[in-house]
């Protein structure tokens, strides 16, 4: 018995040390002056272990990072941390016109681009800088699971692109701006506590959820803000014919159209869109003015757009 028990505890401490020291490094700095192990963000991503048995963190510091980042999918469980929006900032350029990739030119456009699962960004700028000349994409997210936590997002149109049937997406506390559709696509996304702010009147979102997903684009408690030259703006149109969105407990601008909603071109899509509200707040809360085929959530109804609902079981925590 005692030989027995000694086993158990030789494996419980390998197992410990194995855990402390899995063989490569779990924690990586980038500093764009060279005083950290990497000068850019893509190049401490290029060196993280791919598939990782532990999460990994890459610690950015404050600077401005003008460079084009992709994480790809091999590698998962990865956190970019940066020092804080105002002050860890990556930026790009990249446009419609600039990419020169025939139709589909938009989706290569962005400033960052996240493939991999369980990828957490928190604290840092994303911008793309190329103004109001088309679509422009700062965010790319195509992995599951993937958070974002009090980032500034910025661009014009088309500023964040959720990509992926089935992905699922968390931002919480983040601020997010643009002028033409710049939420759009067809990933499950929950905001919660977020700034949406138009600078142009338009449309703020443009679902293209699947017919095989029961939910789309989710706002919770967010506030949506307007430039003081935008005079009406939709809060989104159907980029595809199932393409869902809720507000639930929203404050809403007086800049925000009384109708609310808008459709694209078929005239079959508000037959197979859903856009709903609940006890939205603010001068732009007029529920009477709402298109016909939109909707306004009873207490009964909302609970099936929970945030465990929505996300289908995924606790983003501990983002809480």
């Amino acid at each position: 018995m005692a030989r027995h028990t000694f086993q158990i505890m030789l494996l419980m401490l390998a197992g410990r040390l194995l855990a402390a020291d899995p063989g490569y490094a779990l924690e990586l700095s980038v500093a764009s002056d060279g005083s950290a192990q990497y000068a850019t963000i893509q190049s401490a991503i290029d060196a993280t272990k791919s598939y990782p048995d532990y999460p990994i963190t890459i610690r950015i510091a404050a600077g401005i990072y003008r460079e084009k980042v992709r994480v790809p999918p091999w590698n998962p469980r990865l956190t970019l941390q940066g020092d804080g929006p105002d002050k860890t900032i990556l930026v790009w350029d990249d446009h419609f016109d600039r990419i020169q990739r025939g139709r589909n030119s938009t989706f290569h456009t962005y400033t960052l681009k996240i493939e991999a699962n369980e990828v957490r960004v928190e604290s840092l700028t994303i911008e793309n800088a190329a103004g109001p000349v088309g679509q422009a994409v700062a965010l790319h997210v195509e992995g599951d699971r993937c958070s974002f936590e009090a980032c500034v997002i910025k661009g014009h149109q088309d500023t964040v692109f959720l990509d992926g049937e089935g992905s699922r997406h968390f931002f919480k506390g983040c601020s997010i701006e643009g002028t033409t559709d710049f939420i759009f696509g067809q990933a499950t996304a929950w905001f919660q506590d977020c700034q949406i702010h138009a600078k142009s009147d338009s449309f703020i979102t443009a679902a293209s959820t699947s017919p095989n997903q029961s939910h789309g684009l989710v706002f919770y408690e967010c506030q949506f803000t307007a430039a003081p030259s935008v005079k009406e703006v939709r809060l989104g149109r159907p980029w595809r014919a199932h393409a869902r969105t809720v507000l639930i407990s929203c404050i809403l601008d007086s800049a925000i159209h009384p109708e609310g909603w808008g459709a694209w071109s078929h005239r079959d899509q508000p037959t197979t869109t859903y856009y709903a509200e609940y006890q939205s707040t603010g001068k732009g809360a007029r529920p009477s003015m709402r298109v016909e085929w939109s909707h306004q959530l009873t207490e009964q109804e909302l609970s099936a757009h929970s945030r465990q609902k929505v996300l289908r079981g995924w606790n983003p925590d501990p983002l809480r």
